[in-house]
């Protein structure tokens, strides 16, 4: 059985409909990357796993359980956490303090706490009392996925983890991706960088248009046909 699973999910933002049908399955450690252009629905396909936007009752499912009428709150003590696009972090709080936030309605056991995190990103230790918004791009981002990582998560929802960042910065970032993988959480990665993301994923999904374009393992995946899932080319 799938750790997580969407049936026929759509989503609308008012009477404009992003999603379309979309159906998608993870299994418990997997890595599973969506892809697609820009607009493609990669974001509000995440959104609406967290619960930040209206779906239908039965279109997402955790461990077999419909979720699709939770809030987002109680989406996170099931285990499923979000690192948004744009990393949204609290500009008043401090680097500790945004991390602790992340802490609020945690799912019991699991192996992430401070310390853990800290273990992660060792450079969040040496700047923790320091305003969040003092940090670098990349800094920032790994106050992010640890603020998500505090909820102790069965499944990390990473949406465009690269995006503005350098590429020494984007090599460890996906490191400590990969580190959260062996520590058993599964992931999902909304990721525009291509390279990146089939790197390290264990299948993918492309998106375009609201729908669900292609679909297979990276080594399968031909460029020419990913050419044509993004573009309809």
């Amino acid at each position: 059985m799938a750790v997580l699973e969407t049936r026929e999910l759509t989503a609308f933002y008012g009477d404009f409909q992003a999603l379309f049908d979309i159906t998608f399955t993870l299994d418990e450690g997997e890595t599973v990357a969506v892809i697609g252009a820009n607009g493609a629905g990669k974001s509000t396909f995440l959104k609406a796993i967290a619960g930040l936007l209206p779906r239908p009752a039965a279109a997402v499912r955790l461990d077999g359980r419909d979720i699709g009428t939770l809030p987002a709150y109680e989406i996170v003590k099931l285990g499923v956490a979000l690192v948004p696009e744009g990393r949204r972090l609290f500009s008043s709080l401090s680097v500790e303090e945004n991390l602790l936030v992340g802490a609020y309605g945690r799912r019991r056991g699991g192996a992430w706490s401070l310390a853990t995190v800290y273990q992660l990103f060792p450079m969040l230790r040496e700047r923790r009392h320091s305003p969040s918004m003092a940090l670098s791009g990349g800094q920032q981002q790994m106050v992010a996925i640890g603020r998500a990582l505090m909820s102790n998560p069965r499944i990390l929802l990473c949406d465009e983890l690269s995006l503005g960042l350098a590429p020494i910065v984007i090599r460890d970032i996906y490191a400590a991706l990969a580190d959260i993988k062996a520590r058993g959480t599964s992931v999902v990665l909304v990721e525009q960088d291509l390279a990146h993301a089939m790197a390290v994923a264990d299948r993918a999904y492309c998106f375009m248009e609201g729908r669900v374009s292609l679909t297979g393992r990276p080594q399968e995946l031909t460029r020419d046909a990913i050419h044509a899932a993004y573009f309809g080319l």
